[in-house]
């Protein structure tokens, strides 16, 4: 591809992004691959002469948004090359080569070559009808072990980077067909991960939140997990000021890990621990690899090594065969968890795994139902965290400006991830400065899910 023309200077791309953190990091990448090649990146609204969808495969309704979305892009502009990218094409190559919108196909590990390939398809003016133009924009994501290397040079958001430090799944739970678009764990250098962060804190980025598909077993493939050291040795690097972890499972929190991790003061004290059950025997079907006394423990140790931490967890209802007991189990264990917050989801089948073929599949009406039940209870447990931090000082992370009700207030984060708004006054908004963090006295709620920070 090396001898290919830039054929794609001076052509306007709209992009969209679906799916996970991971997928938004990726996506971010492409735009700026893009924008350096002389690409004008648009609105995905607007007519564009290429649309990029990074799509999702994760439930059948991420299969169907991708599609949607595909069709979107055809329709808006028919003479425009429509490229699905990503895990819907690992999953769905079938499909995407019968679809007549989609023009284009490109794979996980291929996202970093995505002007060359564009490029390519552009040189061959339409006589090239094979969407992976001979197999050479895909590959077999399930017989690598090469970690596609990115670089994130600039700061898509003021003051926050996601940094993908590994790909790949090898848990094989029984509801999920990510390690089939993903592909086996392959872990990041560690020298690339911190001179990426090195360049990103030049472009003013003050915290980190490190993501990947299965982040805790970062560095096992290369002999040893290192999530911990990797975090470590990011806290060395002179102006970060915080590093926050993303979705990590329980059997990660050891005792030894909880008080290497608590000894680093720039890690945010929020942990987002997937749990998906707190019944054993759903756990067992869906081939989770812990028990729910086993993730309690997890619980017990950070709270034990950290002040008042953050928790939060992944909750899915109705998975099959998933008894009003069973429910009932684990309703009781995330109550006596008390969790920060809790997403929960309704159960989806997703064709391919296992799951989907199980017995005693529950209807809509129970989902929805036992759905209704655990959000209601996440909204207390949130509300007494959230209050928990009023009359007291912390500090914050300004992002953006926001209008509620009318009223224009300066949105930011606390360490924990606990949302704070200030109100603008005459004189602005006083030491809330996009990009800066700042510690303020908590004087109540402004809505259910919003901290308010006193006025100066």
């Amino acid at each position: 591809m090396n001898n290919i023309q830039n054929n794609v200077n001076g052509m306007r791309v709209a992009l969209h992004n679906l799916g996970c953190k991971t997928n938004s990091y990726e996506m971010d990448v492409m735009a700026i691959k893009l924008r350096e090649a002389g690409c004008e990146i648009v609105p995905f609204t607007d007519e564009a002469d290429i649309y990029i969808i990074n799509t999702c495969t994760v439930t059948n309704i991420a299969d169907r948004k991708s599609r949607q979305m595909l069709h979107k892009a055809k329709k808006e502009n028919p003479d425009a090359i429509v490229v699905a990218v990503g895990c819907y094409v690992e999953t769905g190559i079938d499909g995407v080569k019968k679809d007549e919108s989609i023009d284009l196909a490109v794979g996980n590990n291929k996202k970093s070559e995505i002007v060359e390939i564009l490029n390519t398809f552009l040189d061959a003016k339409g006589t090239n009808k094979d969407k992976t133009l001979g197999g050479t924009s895909i590959i077999d994501i399930n017989h690598t072990n090469e970690f596609e290397n990115m670089l994130l040079s600039e700061l898509p958001e003021h003051t926050r980077a996601y940094i993908k430090i590994q790909d790949g799944c090898n848990q094989f739970c029984t509801y999920c067909v990510i390690p089939y678009a993903r592909g086996r764990i392959r872990s990041r250098e560690m020298k690339d991960i911190l001179a990426e962060i090195k360049g990103l804190i030049q472009k003013g980025c003050k915290e980190v939140v490190l993501t990947g598909i299965h982040i805790g077993s970062y560095g096992v493939d290369q002999g040893q997990p290192m999530l911990v050291e990797l975090v470590e040795n990011i806290a060395q690097l002179a102006g970060i000021e915080r590093i926050r972890l993303g979705s990590i499972e329980p059997r990660l929190v050891t005792e030894e890990n909880a008080k290497r991790l608590a000894a680093v003061d720039k890690l945010c004290p929020h942990f987002h621990l997937s749990l998906q059950s707190g019944c054993d025997s759903v756990l067992k079907r869906m081939n989770r690899h812990y028990t729910a006394a086993e993730f309690a423990e997890g619980v017990r140790l950070l709270r034990e090594a950290f002040d008042r931490p953050a928790i939060t967890t992944d909750v899915i209802v109705g998975f099959p065969g998933e008894t009003e007991e069973e429910f009932e189990e684990c309703r009781k264990f995330v109550e006596d968890i008390n969790f920060y917050e809790m997403h929960v989801f309704k159960y989806s089948p997703r064709k391919g795994t296992v799951a989907a073929g199980m017995k005693d599949q529950l209807t809509d009406r129970e989902k929805s139902e036992r759905s209704d039940v655990l959000i209601d209870l996440t909204e207390r447990q949130s509300l007494i965290y959230r209050n928990s931090f009023i009359g007291e000082k912390v500090g914050v992370l300004w992002e953006d400006e926001e209008e509620i009700k009318g009223r224009k207030f300066m949105i930011g984060h606390t360490d924990r991830y606990v949302r704070v708004a200030m109100e603008e006054t005459e004189l602005g908004f006083g030491r809330a400065v996009s990009g800066e963090i700042t510690m303020e006295t908590i004087s109540g709620l402004l809505n259910s899910d919003t901290l308010l920070a006193a006025k100066e």
